[in-house]
């Protein structure tokens, strides 16, 4: 690979000629070309990806040497070294930016240069980069099958376990102070009441439906394109060497993957992964409407609706003593914000696709990887920091229950909606509790009011009388 040494760097040669590298870079020609050519973010590829990418090469060396096309000392290695990289090992020798060639291209040869040299020195034999650690392979199905292998792996292992410890988590709470009644709010005005336990349960039940769509996207996410090489026709590839691949990364990753039975759709098309960024869009849109939640319910102290009280984790002013804020329902908002915002930059990107190749495949790597890291981390802290250290201002819940005028709504099938209006009317214009009003205005017996007008028993519903 290396013909000449100079002070501080080496040559290297590739396609186009010589180069210098680092002297102790383990990447080669192309990766220096990408390096030197895109300075935009200062960010390389998530480390998630290459890891990802690194088991697909180590996959692909295993069918290989098990189909006779490479020998057992050259697979041995590449597997050894790919096994490293997807492992940790070597992330600093990837570190071409991400904005970068839509194919992905740069990225892969990346890995084949590093994997190579390291393979190399490990072996003490020749492995070249595009003759045996590219061996049936294109960047442009081996990159579209690392962004999926990254996409199902994070969000099995990352984002679904936090998701579901946020969801236990609210239900615990839900059963502690589930039979607590509060004042219901619809417009943010006062409704109907509801216990805690009604209201947390509508939160859980939204993130079982989020789970439940994200699990069923995962079905098609696992449909790998790997085989299909430079345009999904599977050109220099054996016809056994993407199922093959696609066995042995649920073998190394214990996940479900098989491949794709239209190599051409994996290739031009990213729709399953579009369809992935908008669940976990969804997920934030449901993350964001318990993070408004907790922060209306918690405002005030004292000028606010004040049922609930956040652990206080930090001063909350510069400038006023004593204040104290909802800090991570706000940081979860911030990070739903992005995520929303990250999943129209997707849908973009997931329509660049022009006739056999899509072009924005960094673009969606990089998106996905941090809204599953997003959404994971911030479904922990407030599971952990917000939801399960909360407590419940019972008293001040109670007052404003019982001067909540909307509670002769129940009254509506004994006295009419428009008699009852007038009782509400008057409740709220002189500031008193609705049972007292009613007792004077609507005709009723007292035992019948507070029968009627039983915030508990209003909670289940139906006709009373």
């Amino acid at each position: 690979m290396a013909t000449k040494k100079a002070s501080g760097f080496r040559v290297e040669h590739d396609s186009m000629g010589e180069l210098q590298v680092p002297k102790q870079a383990l990447w080669g020609a192309q990766t220096q070309r990408a390096k030197d050519n895109f300075h935009i973010s200062g960010r390389p590829m998530p480390e998630a990806f290459v890891r990802a990418l690194a088991l697909v090469k180590a996959s692909a060396a295993v069918v290989n040497g098990h189909l006779g096309l490479l020998d057992a000392a050259r697979a041995d290695a590449i597997v050894e070294a790919a096994t490293a990289i997807a492992g940790g090992a070597y992330q600093e020798h990837f570190p071409i930016d991400r904005y970068q060639t839509g194919s992905g291209t740069s990225t892969n040869m990346n890995a084949n240069e590093v994997i190579a040299h390291v393979a190399s020195a490990a072996a003490k034999i020749t492995i070249h980069p595009n003759d045996h650690v590219n061996l049936g392979q294109s960047s442009n199905d081996t990159i579209p099958t690392a962004l999926r292998v990254m996409a199902v792996r994070e969000t099995e292992g990352a984002l679904l376990p936090e998701l579901e410890h946020l969801r236990n988590t609210i239900d615990a709470q839900a059963k502690a102070i589930g039979g607590v009644v509060k004042t219901g709010r619809t417009h943010l005005m006062d409704a109907m009441p509801l216990t805690f336990a009604q209201e947390f349960g509508a939160w859980s039940a939204q993130l079982v439906s989020a789970q439940a769509r994200i699990e069923d996207s995962l079905k098609r996410v696992s449909r790998l394109p790997i085989g299909g090489t430079a345009i999904g026709t599977g050109i220099n590839a054996h016809p056994k060497f993407g199922k093959g691949v696609a066995k042995a990364l649920s073998t190394a990753t214990e996940l479900r993957f098989e491949q794709n039975n239209n190599t051409f759709e994996g290739l031009a098309a990213q729709d399953d992964l579009v369809e992935l960024s908008g669940q976990l869009s969804a997920l934030a849109v449901a993350l964001m409407k318990i993070g408004n939640d907790l922060r209306w319910m918690n405002s005030g102290p004292l000028a606010g609706l004040g049922e609930i009280e956040l652990k206080a984790l930090q001063p909350g002013s510069s400038i006023m003593p004593g204040k104290v804020n909802p800090v991570i329902p706000e940081a979860l908002v911030m990070v739903c914000a992005q995520v929303i915002g990250l999943h129209q930059a997707n849908t973009v990107a997931g329509q660049s696709g022009n006739f056999q190749l899509n072009v924005m495949l960094p673009l969606l790597a990089c998106n996905l990887d941090e809204a599953v890291g997003l959404l994971a981390n911030a479904m922990r802290e407030l599971a952990d920091n917000a939801i399960a250290t909360l407590k419940i201002r019972k008293e001040h819940v109670a007052q404003a229950l019982d001067r909540n005028p909307i509670l002769v709504t129940a009254l509506n099938p004994v006295i009419g909606y428009e008699k009852a209006a007038k009782i509400a009317k008057r409740a709220y214009a002189e500031n008193r509790p609705v049972l007292e009003v009613a007792l004077e205005d609507s005709g009723l017996t007292e035992k019948q009011l507070r029968k009627l007008l039983d915030p508990a028993a209003l909670t289940k519903g139906g006709i009373k009388g």
